[in-house]
């Protein structure tokens, strides 16, 4: 098999490899393996996820994401601004465009200095959850953002626990059998608000959560601690902005915004699934 064309691109940390799959470049078969193998880092090119666009007949384009354990995401927040600055990059769609996802239609906006995505509507807001984690109760949120979504505030971020604590959370009975994301959040300095997450999928701490900072900020504005726009940062130290309208279960018009960055392009040969 002849190599395959790719861009690594960044949104605020989340890092991906995306392939214009219009004509089909990347082999079906046991593609979940593909992708894992792929995403390794050190062994491979490495990432939190790879993106596939391919030809849509009623959008722009649509897509086919994977975490980097092969499985197949919902939607991805960070993952469809680089998406969509790679389909514009590409000739895929002009600076305001539409693409099908497993969530539903995702709108996006190229700007100037990034992008802004529409996101689905968020839906299954809970606000006031008690588990046993750990040996102890934590009292947390959750909502959807296109994925499922956990908040848990806390007094200080960097003494979190994210790797045992949002795994624990991830896999509790009460989110079976599909897991749930998991999100800390504290009062910032750079920005209102800082949060970290544990990612299902990656099945580690991220650097960003485009959904889960959208959660985040939901969460908050359910609870009357914030109001739109809300500015999140990462852990990466990139601040993404969050848009939307609405309180508690009316919340509509979710927009997510933040960078898009090309880190590199290239070509992933046959060595680097292989193995």
């Amino acid at each position: 098999m002849t190599s395959i064309p790719f861009f690594k691109m960044s949104g605020a940390g989340n890092d991906f490899i995306l392939v214009d799959n219009r004509s089909s470049c990347v082999p079906e078969k046991n593609i979940a393996q593909f992708v894992a193998k792929v995403c390794r880092r050190k062994l491979s090119v490495g990432a939190d996820g790879l993106i596939l666009l391919e030809a849509s007949p009623t959008a722009d384009f649509k897509w086919r994401f994977y975490n980097s354990d092969g499985s197949i995401a919902e939607m991805c927040g960070n993952g469809a601004r680089c998406a969509a600055r790679f389909a514009f990059l590409s000739g895929m769609a002009g600076k305001q465009m539409c693409f099908e996802t497993v969530a539903g239609m995702i709108h996006a906006q190229i700007l100037d200095d990034g992008v802004k995505v529409k996101m689905t509507d968020p839906h299954s807001l809970v606000l006031d959850i008690e588990l046993d984690v750990m040996g102890q109760t934590i009292r947390c949120a959750s909502v959807n953002t296109g994925v499922p979504h956990v908040v848990i505030e806390v007094d200080n971020i960097d003494a979190v626990d994210v790797v045992s604590m949002g795994r624990a959370i991830r896999h509790h009975d009460r989110f079976a059998p599909a897991g749930t994301n998991v999100n800390f959040v504290a009062a910032g300095a750079k920005a209102a608000w800082v949060a970290r997450t544990y990612e299902r999928g990656v099945e580690d701490e991220t650097l960003a959560c485009g959904t889960g900072m959208a959660a985040v900020a939901l969460i908050l504005a359910a609870r009357s601690a914030a109001d739109s726009p809300v500015l999140v940062e990462t852990r990466s130290g990139e601040v993404l902005k969050i848009h939307f309208c609405g309180q508690a279960e009316a919340f509509s018009d979710l927009f997510l915004e933040g960078d898009a960055r090309i880190v590199y392009r290239g070509k992933l040969n046959p060595e680097a699934w292989r193995y």
